[in-house]
């Protein structure tokens, strides 16, 4: 028995994103007046899509509750550093050009600031450009958004690929 690495569900992701883009799930608080959801939602979207947490201490990915969570939950950078810099059990991501977009990944952007601070979710990438990749989000709710239609100042893609897991 070891940790193994598994497929990421890219569908079971998106389907997540579709049902509750404009709708809060009641087992996650709502961070929106708290500095914002679209992480918490995108956490929640790779979960839906992985199936697994991990409760490292501090930098680890997990919710149980809105008092026992990881900072990389919630947080844009966080989120960010978790992803592309795990070895252990969860889901795993490498920052990727824009043309490796595929449903189920994470976009996040610089808007209004030279840091990232959104995370929305891809839902479909109907031609790998910002025309053609579909987002959802929280904090500015939305669902089949076209990338171009954000103004941002940068941007970069987290390109899940895959999940570990003790077997």
């Amino acid at each position: 028995m070891g940790l193994g690495t598994f497929s990421y569900r890219r569908d079971d992701a998106v389907s997540y994103a579709k049902q509750w883009a404009f709708r809060r799930n009641p087992r996650y608080l709502d961070f929106s007046n708290m500095g914002g959801d679209c992480t918490n939602f995108a956490s929640q979207c790779i979960y839906a899509g992985s199936g697994v947490m991990n409760y490292t201490q501090t930098f680890g990915w997990y919710y149980n509750s809105a008092r026992d969570r990881a900072p990389a939950w919630t947080g844009v950078e966080y989120l960010y550093n978790f992803l592309t810099g795990n070895q252990k059990e969860g889901p795993f991501a490498k920052e990727s050009p824009l043309h490796e977009a595929e449903p189920g990944d994470v976009i996040q952007l610089a808007i209004h600031h030279e840091w990232y601070h959104h995370s929305p979710v891809v839902v479909d990438v109907r031609e790998p450009t910002p025309d053609g990749i579909l987002l959802a989000a929280h904090s500015y709710d939305s669902l089949m958004r076209p990338l171009s239609s954000y103004d941002y100042r940068k941007l970069r893609l987290l390109h899940i690929e895959g999940v570990r897991k003790w077997q």
